[in-house]
C-alpha cells in the first residue's frame, strides 16, 4: 500500500519483512532493516494510478525464511542459484546499469532460471524532473546503488505453490512484415525485413510506425515485448534487448490502449496477488494516472522481470 515515510519507517523498525518503491531520496533516509527497495515516483494504488514524491508503496511479506543479497554485472549469473527452490525472488535492478544490459541480454540462459521463481523490476526516476539517478536498495545495511542488483530471496511453505504471471495486451500483427536481426542489443541501425537488409530508423520513418506499439518477439511461442525508447542520428533504442534467430513484427494495432488494458485485467479479477508491478509505458500510454485497477498495486516499472526482462507487461506472483 502506498504510505507515508513515517510510517514506513515504523514498519521497519519493527521489524516487517518489506519491499519498497519510491523516490531515491526517500529510500535514501529510511532506517536500517529487512527490506529491499528501488526507485520510482509511479504507481499504480488501490484508487488507482499515481505519481508521488512524497509517498512510498511498502509490501509487506509473512514469511520467516529469506535473505537479501547484492550483484554486480558479474556476480548476477548467480541470481537463480541462490533462489530457493520452493519460493520466489524479488529482484530489482537499476535502468541503464551495466547489470540491466547483463541480465537482459543473457539471463534466458542462467542456470535454474526456469526452474526458480525469478519477478522483479527495473528501477527508474521521474521522467519529468532532472537530477535523478535509478537506484536500488539493500536494507539491511541502508546500502544505496546505482550498479547494482539487490534480491530478497524468500522460502514459501512446502504446501504452497508459487504462479509467475505476466499479463500483455500486444500480439503480434500477421500482416507485419517479419523482422530479423544479425546484430544484438538495446540500440539497433540494421535489420533485415522480409529478408531485405533495411535501416529500422528509415523503415519506421517512411511507414509511419506507431513506435507506441512494441515489436513482439516469437520466443519459442511466446510473446515477448521489445518496446521502443528512442531514435537517434539514425540508431533504433529499445528498452529490452533483441536477438539473432528471433523472429519479430510490429504489435498488432490498439484502438483504445486504456480500454484493451483494462479488458485484459478484469480477466483476473478474482486474482490476489502478493507482489505485482506494471510498466511506465503501460501507465503513459495507457493514460492510467487516476484510472483504477481493481485487482493489481505496485510500483510502476522501467522494466518488468518475469524470469527474464519483458516490456510493456504487468507482471504478477500468486501463492496457491
Amino acid at each position: 500500500m502506498l504510505m507515508s515515510f513515517e510510517s514506513t519507517s515504523k514498519l521497519i523498525e519493527e521489524g516487517k519483512l518489506l519491499h519498497i518503491s519510491g523516490t531515491e531520496s526517500l529510500l535514501k533516509k529510511l532506517p536500517k532493516g529487512k527490506w529491499i527497495g528501488g526507485s520510482t515516483e509511479y504507481f499504480m494504488t488501490t484508487e488507482g494510478g499515481k505519481v508521488s514524491g512524497d509517498l512510498l508503496f511498502v509490501t509487506e511479506f509473512p514469511y520467516k525464511n529469506y535473505f537479501i543479497k547484492t550483484y554486480n554485472a558479474d556476480e548476477i549469473p548467480q541470481v537463480t542459484n541462490d533462489a530457493f527452490s520452493n519460493g520466489f525472488s524479488i529482484l530489482i535492478i537499476p535502468f541503464d546499469s551495466a547489470v540491466h544490459r547483463e541480465y537482459a541480454q543473457n539471463a534466458a540462459g542462467y542456470t535454474n532460471m526456469f526452474l526458480r521463481n525469478i519477478v522483479g523490476w527495473i528501477s527508474g526516476l521521474n521522467l519529468g524532473k532532472q537530477g535523478q539517478t535509478p537506484i536500488t536498495v539493500n536494507g539491511s545495511n541502508a546500502e544505496c546503488f546505482t550498479d547494482k542488483a539487490v534480491a530478497l530471496h524468500l522460502l514459501t511453505p512446502d504446501d504452497k505453490t508459487v504462479s509467475v504471471s505476466i499479463i500483455n495486451i500486444f500480439e503480434q500483427d500477421a500482416e507485419s512484415p517479419l523482422i530479423e536481426f544479425t546484430e544484438e542489443g538495446f540500440s539497433i541501425k540494421n535489420c533485415r525485413i522480409d529478408g531485405k537488409d533495411t535501416v529500422l530508423a528509415d523503415y519506421i520513418a517512411e511507414n509511419a510506425i506507431d513506435t507506441k506499439l512494441p515489436l513482439v518477439g516469437d520466443y519459442s511461442g511466446n510473446d515477448v515485448n521489445i518496446s521502443f525508447k528512442s531514435i537517434e542520428n539514425g540508431v533504433v533504442n529499445f528498452y529490452a534487448p533483441v536477438f539473432k534467430g528471433i523472429k519479430y513484427r510490429m504489435a498488432r494495432s490498439v484502438s483504445d490502449y486504456e480500454g484493451l488494458f483494462n479488458s485484459h485485467i478484469s480477466e483476473h479479477k478474482n486474482t490476489e496477488a502478493v507482489f505485482s508491478c506494471n510498466c511506465i509505458l503501460n501507465f503513459l500510454y495507457g493514460d492510467l494516472e487516476h484510472k483504477k485497477l481493481d485487482v493489481f498495486t505496485g510500483p510502476i516499472t522501467f522494466g518488468e522481470i518475469a524470469y527474464q526482462l519483458v516490456n510493456q507487461t504487468l507482471v504478477y506472483i500468486t501463492i496457491i
